[in-house]
């Protein structure tokens, strides 16, 4: 694994830094606001906080936090800690007090780096004294309150830290260290915290930018929150090892993307679709212009045809592809190519990474043959170490043959292209006959007047289950239930089609800009 147009090879992410320096000198690495850094100026800051977080006593193998929104401080505060041997815990910005307390004990974190004031929220207010006690050291980003460390003070201690001891330290991280713990939704039970190692986290991001086709020069606007694997992976250190502008996002808002996308000419856009959903559904959509796009890179849930057809057309994107991971292999698992056709990424999620295995089980292990839905199971390098500090999750997750279970639903068409149906705790049936929703979006995603739909199941006296949808209109468009519902029925089968439709101005979404179901699920919310 290289650096595009260098020879050697480089095994770790302070290595990748220092080498990205050496290559790409003086291009610009980042653009955060008013802060705009080189590849050789975010190196040494690299090494910079490295020698901080030396100085405040984090050794190889200590668990760094970082709690805050995108910004070029939480990226050059992960390089650096990754470079003092650390690992880095990434922590949601939607998470409470009491929630953040869980995750620092159960990862074992000493050493908090967090945003001050965020949304109207100063975040270091929200940790009790039973936080603060398993901490080293709290420092905040910026607008410290008296009491706290700041970032000023903290970069300070690098004085104390010379170049021999940290470059003693970082040639101290091997391949198959420890970089970061992500830690799952926590959908079921708690969160699980995913292990990485720095290579097959480098190599797996490698592989990922050659086929979608990241290039040097290209401007990314990162909206995924970089403490998610798409964001972190997929947009900043993608960037760092393609020689890539950075530009960090705060917060999903349609309007003011837009804007950005105009005003700071970008051409890189990942994210989940209710990202491109939203720019499309832009009342003022057309008045901007977009001519700079040239990849639209998505996944992560269903992407129907249509929003394809769409973000090229109306996006202006020369190439869009679509993918299928997950937290526990990186984030990634099979992509399309960049020069795939329209067909083949509007409905597929593409091929295996190289050196993975992607298979499809039946609910009594045996492999299924192409064209049969089952569990997606993956093998490789990508797969995690195992959750931390739980065999038993990690037992039933990677089983003995090392195949880890996704508990995605999904099938191998006849030119070897993953096609995901749904997640496996999604699917509800009705009248006996298995429904998914995912591809009930699909199809219904068609229809002229929706923007975007969310279709779950909902408990039935006759049939057990039958699919309710949550309906976002295009922006010039009406419809009524009745209409959608006459024409789904025409479209899918009987079984298919769901029997209410409730409209909504927009839908809940996860900071990874995922829909969230479960929020849909609640009966406040289903109007009950």
């Amino acid at each position: 694994m290289a650096i595009e147009g260098l020879d050697s090879d480089f095994t770790t992410i302070p290595a990748l830094s220092a080498r990205a320096a050496e290559h790409y000198g003086d291009a610009r690495a980042i653009e955060d606001g008013g802060v705009s850094l080189t590849f050789v100026e975010l190196d040494q800051w690299r090494r910079r906080l490295a020698k901080s977080f030396m100085a405040s006593g984090i050794r190889k193998g200590d668990k760094v936090m970082i709690w805050g929104p995108n910004s070029w401080k939480w990226f050059a505060t992960s390089l650096g800690l990754v470079s003092a041997g650390a690992i880095l815990i990434p922590c949601s910005t939607r998470f409470k007090g009491a929630e953040v307390t869980e995750l620092i004990r159960r990862s074992g974190t000493t050493m908090l780096m967090v945003v001050g004031e965020f949304i109207g929220q100063y975040y270091p207010d929200m940790l009790g004294a039973d936080a603060r006690e398993l901490l080293r050291d709290i420092v905040v980003f910026d607008s410290a309150r008296e009491g706290e460390s700041t970032w000023e003070d903290f970069v300070s201690r690098s004085a104390s830290v010379d170049d021999a001891e940290l470059n003693m330290r970082a040639a101290s991280v091997g391949p198959d260290d420890l970089c970061d713990m992500l830690f799952t939704s926590g959908t079921t039970g708690y969160p699980k915290g995913v292990m990485y190692a720095h290579q097959q986290c480098l190599r797996a991001i490698d592989a990922w930018a050659t086929r979608v086709g990241i290039q040097r020069g290209d401007r990314i606007l990162v909206i995924p929150p970089l403490f998610h694997a798409f964001g972190y992976r997929s947009g900043a250190i993608v960037s760092l090892m393609r020689g890539a502008v950075l530009m960090p996002h705060l917060t999903y808002d349609p309007d003011e993307i837009l804007h950005r996308v105009q005003n700071e000419k970008v051409s890189v856009i990942p994210g989940p679709p209710a990202i491109f959903h939203g720019m499309l559904q832009h009342p003022e959509l057309a008045k901007f212009d977009t001519s700079s796009l040239r990849l639209g890179i998505t996944g992560g849930s269903v992407v129907p045809a249509t929003l394809i057809r769409r973000m090229r057309s109306e996006l202006g994107f020369a190439g869009v592809v679509n993918g299928y991971g997950l937290t526990e292999c990186g984030g990634y698992g099979t992509m399309c190519r960049a020069d795939d056709n329209d067909d083949v990424i509007a409905n597929t999620s593409g091929k295996p990474f190289p050196d993975t295995e992607v298979r499809i089980l039946d609910g009594e292990g045996a492999f299924l043959p192409d064209g049969t839905p089952g569990e997606v199971v993956i093998r490789g390098y990508i797969t995690m170490q195992g959750y931390f500090n739980d065999p038993e999750a990690t037992a039933k997750t990677v089983d003995k043959d090392g195949w880890l279970h996704t508990g995605d639903i999904g099938y191998f068409d006849e030119s070897g292209n993953l096609r995901i149906e749904d997640r496996v705790k999604d699917m509800y049936i009705t009248g006996g006959f298995n429904c998914y929703p995912a591809e009930i979006e699909r199809f219904m995603s068609a229809h002229p007047s929706i923007g975007q739909i969310a279709v779950i199941g909902v408990p039935d006296d006759r049939l057990g289950e039958v699919g309710k949808a949550f309906v976002v209109l295009r922006p010039g468009t009406t419809a009524t239930a009745q209409e959608l519902i006459a024409w789904a029925r025409a479209n899918i089968a009987n079984f298919k089609v769901p029997r209410s439709i409730e409209f909504r101005q927009s839908l809940p979404t996860s900071p990874q800009g995922k829909v969230v179901k479960d929020q849909l699920r609640t009966p406040a919310s289903q109007g009950a």
